[in-house]
Order: C-alpha cells, then sequence, then structure tokens
C-alpha cells in the first residue's frame, strides 16, 4: 500500500512539474515550487518508513526547512521589485 503512495507521490510531483513549466505568474510558479517541496518531504518521509530508515526522516526534514527558506526568499525578492530595479 505504501508502495502505492509513493508511485502516486511520484505522479503528482510530475504533473506539478507540468504546472510549474507552463504557470502564467510568478505566483503560480511559486505556488508549484511549494508544492513539490512539500511533495517531495512526503515521498522522502514515506521512503523512510518503507525501509525503516530514520536517517531519512531527518533529510526529509533539512529539505522542508530549506525548501521553506527558498520560498520566502524568492517572495521576498518578486515583492522588493526583483531584477528589475
Amino acid at each position: 500500500m505504501l508502495v502505492f503512495f509513493m508511485i502516486f507521490l511520484c505522479i503528482s510531483i510530475a504533473a506539478i512539474l507540468v504546472k510549474f513549466i507552463i504557470g502564467e505568474t510568478v505566483w503560480e510558479k511559486l505556488l508549484s515550487l511549494n508544492l513539490i517541496s512539500v511533495k517531495t518531504i512526503l515521498l522522502i518521509c514515506s521512503y523512510a518508513i518503507y525501509k525503516q530508515n530514520s536517517m531519512s526522516l531527518d533529510i526529509g526534514l533539512i529539505y522542508g526547512i530549506i525548501g521553506f527558506l527558498t520560498v520566502i526568499i524568492i517572495a521576498r525578492f518578486v515583492l522588493k521589485g526583483g531584477l528589475q530595479k
């Protein structure tokens, strides 16, 4: 059952990646990036449960912190005008 969940996560990440590529606004792309980050964390954590490896949970936690900070930094950059200044 967990394998099907991981396969579903990979399919949903691919669908969100397509939305990221064809997104029209910066905010759609930023939301897609955030969703890809969250789904990747879910994939890492479900893999850790599947393999019974607690080290992977630490990697998922670190990836979550980095993903959150990345989205915040990019959002601030866009709100302040980006490269147009």
